[in-house]
Parts: C-alpha cells; structure tokens; sequence
C-alpha cells in the first residue's frame, strides 16, 4: 500500500488517528485553552502568510538540509516534547526517538514524558534534546541535568510559558486525570478502539517515569489537568536561566518566548536558541498567533530561533523560516502519525513534509532554504 495516496497529509493523518485512540486521549492531544481561539489563530495567521510564485527557474531538485547548532541536518526541522507522550501511543517516546535517529533529525523528550531519559538512551541519536520543566529544589535540578546528560541528551531545553496549570478545559470534561485513571467511563472508549488497547495493554497504563524517583504523597487531590510536574516545579525568573547555562554545558534553549524585549535580554545570558512558540494555544487563550510574534523576536536578536505552533505541512515550515525562524519543531503531528499508523507513521509524516516543501520550493523558485523569497500577506493584496 502506498501510504501517501491514502494519508497524503497531516489532516489525513489526523483524520484516522482521531478514529484509532480513545477519545479522553484525543482530547488531551488535540485540545487547547478557553475558546481554543488562540490554537484557531495560529492556523489562520499561518494561512494568511503567502509567496509569490516563480517562473521559468528551469529543473532543479531543492536543497532542503540547515546547519543548526553546529550540526547539519537533512530537513529543517524534527519532534517536539509532549508531556505524556506515550498516553498517544505506546511507547510513543522509543518509537520517535529511533525514528529521529534514522531520519537524523532532532528528538525532543519531555519532564512529564511517560518513559525516562534512561529509558530512551540507547534510542538516541546525536540529536537528542532534553526539555526541563523548571524543579524548584536546587537538588532535583541538578539531578534531573545529570541524567539527561548520562542518558546522552545533548541539548536542554528550558520551558518558560508554562508558570502555572492551564485548565484545557476540552481535557477536563473527557475524564481524564493524571496520573491516568481508567474508570468505567474511559473504559468504554478504551473498548471502542481495539488496536490502541491491545497495545496498551501489553504495556501496561502510562504515567511518568521520569519523575518516580521524585514522587511523594503530595500528587494527592491534584485538579485534573496539573500532575507531579506541578509540584516539583517553579515559576522561573530570569536567574533561574543563569543557574541553568551555568550547570548546563551543552547547547541550552529557552522555549515559549513570543515578546522581542524578552529575546533580547536572554540574547546577553548566554542562551544558544531561542524558542518562539505560544504553546499551540494549550496554555493561554489570549495570545497572539506565534507567527505574527517571529519577525519582531527575529529582528530583537541574532540568536537561532526555533519555531512551533500551528504547524500542519512543508509549506508551514517555509513560512515560518522566511519569516526568520531558523528550524522548525512539531509535536501534535508526529502523534497524529503515530496514532493512525502506528510506528511506520512517522516516517510516513517526514516523507509528506519533506516532499510538501520541495514541491512549494520548485513553486517559488527556492533552490535552497536560503534563497526563499520575502512573504506577502495575503489578506492585504
């Protein structure tokens, strides 16, 4: 079977894993905030941002590789963290490390994962980034870096724009508490989807393992969308990224900046990307749309900025690096791949993003990522 005549894209993608996992599942990945105005505004923003196309540029085969970070990579861009990864699919953070290690793109984990960076260490490959929602305990800190660092991590990724639980209220209303609690109401919706299930059940229920050494009786009476995250952690000030670079020695990365007064003072602290991205709309529903916020943090800083938020396809991708980003990250859909296809789906997905974007570089004229042409708003021609 060819799987791109029957997932052409990240919708199709999305489509048949809406069908394959059960719903309380669902909803926790594919839910935002309040209104989800905010998630609704990333596309929109994104669908707004065109290219003018080019003609007689002759036969060419676009370039689609980027240096990063001191690194070379095929593609430029790779998987993002998502708390309780495996909750998607079994063993979602295995799965998605060997396959970043294959298409040696960047594998991203997550504090909240449901495996430990001791669990995925022998999946890594050299890229392989280690995103910390900040401990309070100075102690737990210093642990928590000292494994990502043994299990072979080498890039952090501190998480900034998440100071306190959102209440992602779509994920409140499906039943679902973390830790995982299968009642006969979620049991149901396990009932109806067989494969999601089956699989589970050879695994075992999620929960995250990364923080078990850490657990006390404190996760007791916690609202339903917060976890033991939410007790370890702080709000962080901005000495909390000085303590950071100065323990971290590897590349080290500051995710969830959308203001260019806040890029250009983690420009002079030593950071060595910056992160852009609104959470997909899962924490705030007030905020703009993360790509309306990237030219102005691109002209803040020179720093390499990351990109999230929003993304759907090639094109996505192309958008946000003519508008200053200098590589892309996505979460939702590597587990919508996983979710309709099992493992084979995320190879699947870099496939369609790969061929999505040298199809629209052959439209405009990009023989390379940097030669794209300057974005026009569409809404204004």
């Amino acid at each position: 079977m060819d799987l791109h005549n029957r997932y052409p894209s990240v919708a199709d993608l999305r489509k048949r894993a809406k069908r394959r996992i059960p719903k309380f599942v669902w909803e926790y990945l594919d839910s935002g905030t309040g209104t989800e105005s905010t998630k609704a505004l990333n596309r929109t923003a994104l669908d707004r941002i065109g290219m003018m196309p080019s003609v007689l540029d002759g036969e060419f085969t676009p370039d689609l590789s980027t240096r990063f970070l001191g690194r070379d990579y095929p593609v430029p861009f790779g998987v993002a963290p998502i708390g309780m990864s495996g909750l998607m699919w079994p063993d979602a953070e295995g799965h998605l490390a060997r396959a970043a290690a294959r298409a040696k793109i960047p594998y991203a984990i997550s504090t909240v994962a449901t495996q430990s960076p001791e669990d995925v260490a022998p999946h890594l490959g050299e890229a392989a980034w280690f995103q910390m929602y900040p401990p309070r305990v100075p102690e737990v800190r210093r642990d928590m870096l000292n494994r990502a660092r043994d299990a072979g991590f080498t890039g952090l990724i501190l998480t900034v724009d998440v100071p306190v639980a959102s209440r992602r209220e779509r994920q409140v209303r499906s039943g679902l508490t973390n830790p995982p609690r299968l009642t006969p109401r979620l049991m149901g919706q396990v009932a109806l989807r067989p494969a999601w299930a089956w699989q589970t059940a050879k695994r075992g229920m999620p929960h995250m393992r990364g923080l078990d050494k850490y657990t006390t009786a404190a996760t007791a009476n916690l609202p339903p969308t917060a976890h033991m995250g939410y007790i370890l952690r702080t709000a962080p000030g901005w000495e909390y990224v000085d303590w950071l670079r100065e323990e971290w020695d590897g590349d080290f990365m500051v995710k969830g900046v959308m203001r260019p007064e806040d890029a250009s003072r983690l420009d002079g602290m030593g950071v060595d990307a910056i992160w852009v991205s609104n959470h997909a709309g899962r924490q705030f529903d007030g905020a703009p749309a993360a790509i309306d916020a990237l030219p102005a943090i691109r002209a803040a800083t020179d720093k390499p900025l990351i990109f999230d938020s929003g993304i759907e396809g090639g094109l996505d991708i192309l958008r946000a690096i003519a508008l200053g980003a200098d590589f892309v990250m996505l979460g939702r859909a590597f587990h919508f791949a996983l979710g309709a296809l099992g493992p084979k789906g995320i190879d699947h997905l870099i496939d369609i993003l790969a061929k999505d974007m040298a199809s629209n570089m052959g439209q405009i004229g990009a023989r390379d990522l940097r030669s794209l042409p300057e974005t026009i708003r569409l809404d204004r021609l």
